[in-house]
């Protein structure tokens, strides 16, 4: 192993992926969907940092490769558990994060059989994108668990009715509920549209290292 920059800042990656969901067992909310959202998107720039220093700085390794994909994989799963968690089992999330954790496991099941020949099976531009896709849609949905929660905290005891008439712009709102449910929305809205191209991304990325991989996995005549 070689501990240079980028190969520390790729395993401290690896690291912070457990501490996104260990944020929600120590803090509470919305604190604890602060901490994981700032974690989570320092940990997603460092995915780009260490590559471009590690192609910079000429400081390419075994270790790196193989640890950056494990590192974008955990990040990206354990994310995904904990939105669909909070979010209480909503469709229109746990079918996409299906989608995206079946392809993550099925691809690394295939890479695991094809051993040293999955080296040829190159990281393709599609498979860059729906990782891209998949850090912006999930830190989108943890500021939608933000937004939802502090519109719970200022609501705490009032009327159901006194609520809706205050977000329907029929009562004063000293609270800003209505900016607060406004961005819950749309961050929702977006977060959701941004997770599902993410997660068209991710099968056909996966349908594409399916087909260059089908020449190795087909049995001698």
């Amino acid at each position: 192993m070689t501990w240079n920059i980028p190969n520390i800042l790729t395993l401290l990656r690896l690291l912070a992926a457990p501490g996104v969901a260990v944020m929600f067992l120590y803090f509470a909310r919305p604190w604890a969907d602060w901490f994981a959202l700032v974690l989570f998107v320092v940990a997603a720039l460092t995915d780009w940092i260490d590559g471009y220093l590690a192609r910079a700085w000429k400081q390419e390794s075994k270790f790196g490769a193989m640890l950056d994909p494990i590192a974008d994989k955990a990040m990206v799963v354990i994310a995904l558990l904990v939105i669909t968690g909070f979010s209480g089992m909503d469709p229109w999330i746990l079918l996409p994060a299906t989608v995206i954790i079946f392809r993550e496991v099925f691809v690394s099941g295939l890479r695991e059989f094809l051993g040293d020949t999955a080296g040829l099976l190159k990281v393709t531009n599609i498979a860059k994108w729906k990782t891209t896709a998949q850090m912006v849609a999930i830190a989108v949905l943890f500021a939608t668990g933000i937004f939802g929660h502090m519109l719970l905290e200022r609501t705490w005891g009032m009327e159901p009715a006194m609520i809706e008439q205050i977000l329907l712009g029929g009562a004063d709102d000293p609270l800003g509920l209505r900016r607060i449910d406004q961005a819950a929305r749309v961050t929702w809205w977006v977060g959701v549209a941004l997770l599902w191209c993410a997660a068209a991304l991710t099968l056909l990325s996966g349908f594409d290292y399916l087909r260059k991989a089908m020449p190795y996995l087909r049995d001698a005549p």
